[in-house]
């Protein structure tokens, strides 16, 4: 019988002797991987499709362990697609598999390994009942907790069946079966090994290694056909636990996952995971907001200052979802801000990246250093860093005096006179704009160096000049309950994104928002 193809229906089958005639032959659930996922390279399909940024690293590597008949161990920090590559393995299953029906663990038809599966064709014969199970139903998850026994996992004792019944403990249909049993001929996932205790993780290790299962003191073996795979975050970042040596050992691949490695990728994940395209049954939004792209670049960078900033614990790392809520937040700023002016459609603004600082605060750990600052602080001077970091992609580095500097001459002796100019986050357009033309120089040094798409665009490219050249420590800033004032240097010395040089905070302010009032 040829194998199945992935859009087939079940066949027309529904007995032992009908599946021995028809030369189906069953195959183990690591080999059916394998020859399904020759298959899908020799075609060239989408294997993992949406996972973006492995292309080159993680998943030749899932490839190459599958083809090798490997259980895998995916290690890495929390945001890194770890279950969603895990969810979408048994793509590589066939379609459908035949099993002894109302048997407990999807037994072969040609091979029961359970008391109730070896009667059934003993008292049945060639017409003993075979269903067809779809692979949706052949993937099994848990997230490891603390309180799993091995009970949940593998199986216990029954006694109220025994009971029932009237079955003593030595017979084996007194056994309840665990997940993982109840997965065979399928794939099994464990979320977060390390929270698994240590004496339960040594439940696992005849799973891995023998393929087969023992339950309390009975003297009966279960062969099971199952492909594990785990994932967990790095053993040194883990408090709650360890994997222990034994299971190590056991597991065959262990492929380090990890973070988008430019920002053109981060960009990319980000562009296909946030809400931004409000629109409700299809219908045309209340607010058509405009997010320039050198906005998706701030965001992307605030995750990357993060991963390198002193006052963060690397050893969490910082989740793709930070920079994901980030979008989200600033598109809702945007939109929120236009409803109160009754406006059809607005472009982002430097001064709404104010609003992603919760998208920060609550997705990252802090070392000493980092809750001493606050974690308010600390979010508004990663957002800060990366302003300034972006700013030089389209703009001259004012903090070069030679070459960069003098593009900006003339907005610098704007404020060296002592005008200041007011920003408050709910302006509408029309007042943002008539403000940010009153500074000399500002629109000629957009246009000189950016091609704005549109009044709005250029409005919002001026005050990303206004901010990168406060970052740079050539203009002051000043902020208080919703609104922000840029002015001369020596006007102010508080900063809204943290301090203008980078350099680490006083630690001093018992208000971790004092210092921006």
């Amino acid at each position: 019988m040829a194998r199945l193809s992935p859009e087939a229906p079940p066949p027309d089958i529904s007995t032992l002797g009908e599946l021995k005639d028809s030369g189906y032959t069953v195959r183990p659930v690591k080999a059916e991987m394998r020859a399904n996922l020759m298959k899908k390279l020799r075609s060239g399909d989408d294997i993992f499709p949406g996972i973006i940024g492995y292309d080159r690293t993680v998943i030749p590597q899932i490839q190459n362990a599958i083809l090798g008949k490997h259980d895998i161990i995916l290690l890495g920090l929390r945001g890194q697609a770890k279950s969603r590559i895990i969810r979408m393995l048994p793509r590589l299953l066939d379609d459908y598999i035949p099993v002894l029906k109302g048997t407990p663990l999807n037994e072969n038809p040609f091979a029961p390994v359970t008391k109730q599966g070896r009667a059934l064709v003993e008292e049945h014969g060639h017409d003993a009942p075979v269903a067809w199970m779809p692979r949706s139903d052949r993937y099994g998850e848990k997230l490891a907790t603390p309180d799993t026994t091995i009970a949940d996992l593998i199986g216990d004792i029954d006694p109220i069946k025994a009971a029932n019944r009237r079955l003593t403990y030595a017979d084996e249909e007194v056994i309840h079966f665990g997940i993982i049993p109840r997965t065979n001929r399928g794939l099994f996932a464990i979320n977060e090994l390390p929270d698994l205790q240590p004496r339960i993780q040594v439940g696992l290790l005849n799973i891995m290694e023998e393929q087969d299962i023992q339950i309390r003191g009975f003297n009966v073996r279960f062969p099971m056909d199952v492909m594990m795979v785990f994932s967990a975050n790095p053993e040194d970042y883990t408090s709650r636990g360890n994997l222990i040596t034994p299971l190590k050992d056991r597991i065959d691949s262990q492929i380090i996952t990890h973070y988008p490695r430019t920002i053109d990728v981060g960009i990319e994940i980000t562009e296909k995971e946030a809400w931004q395209h409000r629109a409700t049954d299809g219908e045309k939004p209340d607010v058509d907001v405009s997010v320039p792209h050198y906005f998706r670049e701030i965001i992307e960078q605030v995750a990357f200052e993060a991963r390198d900033s002193e006052y963060i614990d690397q050893k969490s790392g910082v989740s793709v979802r930070v920079t994901r809520a980030a979008l989200e937040d600033l598109i809702s700023a945007a939109e929120r801000r236009a409803l109160l002016n009754q406006e059809d459609e607005t472009t982002v603004r430097i001064g709404d990246l104010m609003h992603i600082e919760p998208a920060i605060t609550g997705k990252v750990e802090l070392v000493y250093e980092g809750e001493q600052e606050g974690a308010q602080n600390v979010a508004l001077t990663l957002i800060g860093r990366a302003v300034r970091s972006i700013f030089t992609r389209y703009f001259p580095d004012p903090s070069d005096k030679e070459s960069g500097r003098p593009a900006y001459r003339d907005v610098l002796s704007w404020f060296s006179k002592g005008n200041a100019i007011d920003l408050e986050q709910d302006l509408s357009f029309t007042d943002y704009a008539q403000r940010l033309d009153r500074i000399d120089g500002l629109k000629s040094v957009v246009d000189t160096h950016t091609s704005a798409g549109g009044p709005a665009e250029t409005a919002s490219m001026m005050e990303f000049v206004l901010e990168a050249l406060h970052q740079n420590s050539l203009i002051g800033k000043e902020f208080d309950d919703g609104s922000q004032s840029y002015n001369d240097i020596m006007g102010s010395m508080l900063g809204s994104f943290g301090p203008p040089d980078g350099n680490d905070f006083d630690g001093e302010d018992d208000d971790p928002l004092d210092r921006y009032r």
